[in-house]
């Protein structure tokens, strides 16, 4: 046989001769798709384009526009970078170098004396530019384990992740299996010089990288343990265009500029003294402020939705978290116990037992059913100190914490209505791009029958297309103890930040034996459902203050209206337009302090939505002039009680 045939994604076949590879194959397709491939999925594994076909298979040729292309472009930009900074400092070691997220990193340990600085990025971003411009082709071969060994002498972080793969049973990484090819492991050369262990695939060569830019540099635990050898870590970004890297570079400036910890201090909202330790902050006034307004929406929309407030303890006893299971499955993330009274206390990393507790207190009947509990809880995490990042990640935090209990009858339309309360709650906030993931039962141990799961499963993904919620399905993503639904938000500069969840749980009703006396007179369980909608007040404002760029919408800044005399004869009138906007419920300062041009500029870099002064012709008239943030053109002779009517009609409609 001279020839073989393979099946494309579209059904379509294609011959070929035999020995063909998947570059062949593209080049076959058209010159267009041969320049913009860079490897080929081949029954279903992505592998480098130099892979000969098979008669029979079914194949894809990946490019640089797909989210595979992006990886491997990115993994392979990594490589160049651990090529650049080995042969930068003799003496060096690397560890591993993934791809993440919009970018990649690889982490080396230096030479004694070495340290990686930021200044460091120049020199390696013009050595790995020399390395992509002599396009060094990416050479794959695979060794057994010793040979891996030989190869990899001098490395040892490396040669430990081989003795890893080599004897599962002391394998204690995920990042293993990413690393190695399975028996046969896998390294891909540059030069004579240079050779790096890697599943792959890998672009066909150095040429055909190029638009990436180095960002920072950070320590880094080997394997995340603290016990173990700090490295140093090089982050990148790499992009399949010039253009694409430009609009990357720019979001990160633009989210540098608005990175919660800085306007946090800048406007006077949050501080995280060292005294407290890391992860734990303290409300400002004016944070508290805007807190307060988050806090007391969320609580008038429970109770509008039918939800009962709830309180519970900060603490409880061992035994609550050996019931529901958290001291067998989250014990590593909890604070250590505390011993009194010759019994043992955890401080709470979550609400649910506490509100488990509440429906065991009484029998239910299903006519008490659905019963929707709410709480503004604070818990306590425990957090490694290299993860926590503000208060997008704190170890002490304060979840929107509900959770529903009703009968499998009911769970269908208690859904529906779940998924609508919470994408009103978030459109409120100023959010208007949704993308939801629906997770499904795990193929290990999970608890509850496969009816429950489906109809579980089937009422999450019903609720997701009766709100026209764009949605991706995650195929045994759920948790052991049910499916549930993430929802991401899309902020003002493109980013997604993952805040809602539903969350499905077979496990806790079944560990505190939780009932309720049905139709028939029996006892039967009831289904629980988890419901965290903003997550947690100290993420969700961080996430908001970001969204907005601290200038928060009127409704929610901690200060709506500024008052400025323009001189000491105009005080009078200015207290009374004060007295006049804070009766019917605004927010409101006056500034006298300093030079009217400063005091209108102070106003603008506090991000105060209205700042009005008041002289001479205001006093008589019953008039304001009105700077609206954002606005350059000043409004002036604006009658007082016009303005209050605007801006209270603007905050009662949350614009």
């Amino acid at each position: 046989m001279s020839t073989l045939q393979v099946t494309l994604p579209d059904g379509s076949a294609r011959t070929l001769k035999v020995g063909a590879t998947g570059a062949d194959l593209a080049a076959d397709i058209g010159p267009g798709l041969a320049k913009a491939a860079l490897a080929l999925e081949l029954n279903g594994e992505l592998v480098d384009l130099g892979v000969g076909l098979s008669d029979g298979a079914s194949v894809a040729v990946i490019t640089e526009d797909s989210a595979e292309g992006l990886e491997i472009l990115r993994h392979s930009t990594a490589h160049v970078l651990a090529q650049a900074v080995l042969g930068l400092y003799p003496g060096a070691t690397f560890a591993i170098g993934p791809a993440i997220e919009n970018g990649f990193y690889y982490d080396f340990e230096l030479p004694e004396g070495a340290t990686l600085t930021d200044e460091s990025l120049e020199a390696i971003d013009a050595r790995m530019r020399e390395i992509i411009e002599q396009g060094q082709p990416f050479e794959r071969s695979e060794v057994d384990a010793t040979s891996a060994l030989e190869i990899m002498e001098g490395h040892p972080f490396k040669q430990e992740i081989i003795e890893s793969v080599s004897n599962p049973e002391v394998a204690d990484s995920d990042l293993d299996d990413e690393i190695s090819g399975g028996d046969a492991i896998s390294f891909y050369r540059n030069t004579p010089d240079f050779v790096d262990m890697c599943r792959g695939p890998h672009v066909p060569s150095t040429s055909r990288l190029g638009h990436f830019a180095l960002r920072s540099v950070a320590g880094a635990y080997w394997r995340g343990d603290e016990k173990r050898p700090m490295l140093q870590r090089i982050y990148g970004t790499a992009w399949a265009s010039r253009k694409a890297l430009k609009q990357h570079l720019h979001m990160l400036a633009e989210a540098e500029k608005r990175d919660h910890r800085r306007l946090a201090t800048e406007l006077d909202l949050v501080s995280w003294p060292e005294e407290l330790g890391p992860g734990l902050a303290v409300w400002h006034p004016k944070g508290a402020q805007v807190r307060r307004v988050m806090e007391d929406y969320s609580r008038d929309r429970h109770e509008e939705g039918g939800y009962e407030l709830v309180f519970s303890p900060h603490i409880a006893k061992s035994m609550l978290w050996e019931t529901s299971g958290h001291l067998d499955f989250y014990a590593d993330s909890m604070y250590p116990p505390m011993e009194m009274d010759g019994t043992t206390y955890y401080p709470k990393p979550m609400n649910c037992p506490f509100h488990v507790m509440i429906y065991r207190s009484s029998q239910r009947s299903y006519r008490d059913l659905p019963i929707r509990l709410f709480e503004l809880g604070t818990v306590y995490r425990y957090e490694l100190s290299g993860a926590v990042h503000g208060l997008l990640r704190s170890r002490g935090f304060t979840q929107d914490d509900s959770h529903i209990f009703c009968t499998t009858d009911m769970l269908q339309d208690e859904l529906a209505s779940l998924l609508d309360f919470v994408l009103s709650v978030l459109r409120a906030f100023g959010f208007d791009e949704f993308q939801a993931k629906l997770s499904t039962r795990p193929v290990e141990k999970s608890v509850g029958s496969d009816d429950l799961w489906d109809m579980a499963t089937s009422g999450l993904r019903d609720a997701l297309e009766t709100a026209e919620l764009p949605y991706v399905v995650e195929e045994g993503g759920g948790a052991f103890y049910g499916p549930k639904i993430d929802i991401d938000v899309r902020d003002a500069i493109g980013r997604s930040w993952q805040l809602s969840t539903l969350q499905l749980d077979f496990n806790l009703p079944e560990r505190f034996e939780l009932s309720y006396i049905g139709a028939d007179g029996q006892k039967h369980q009831p289904v629980m459902i988890h419901r965290a909608l903003m997550g947690s007040i100290e993420r969700f404002f961080a996430v908001i203050l970001e969204h907005y760029a601290g200038a928060f919408p009127t409704w929610l800044a901690p200060i709506q209206v500024r008052v400025l005399p323009v001189a000491d004869a105009h005080d009078d009138y200015s207290d009374e337009v004060v007295q006049r906007l804070r009766s019917v419920g605004l927010r409101v300062d006056v500034d006298r302090n300093e030079p009217l041009g400063k005091r209108v500029r102070n106003g603008k870099i506090a991000k105060i939505p209205y700042v009005l002064v008041v002289g001479d012709d205001d006093v008589g008239a019953s008039t304001v002039g009105v700077n609206e943030r954002g606005v350059a053109e000043v409004e002036r002779d604006v009658a007082l009680e016009t303005f209050i009517e605007r801006v209270t009609d603007e905050v009662a409609q949350r614009r």
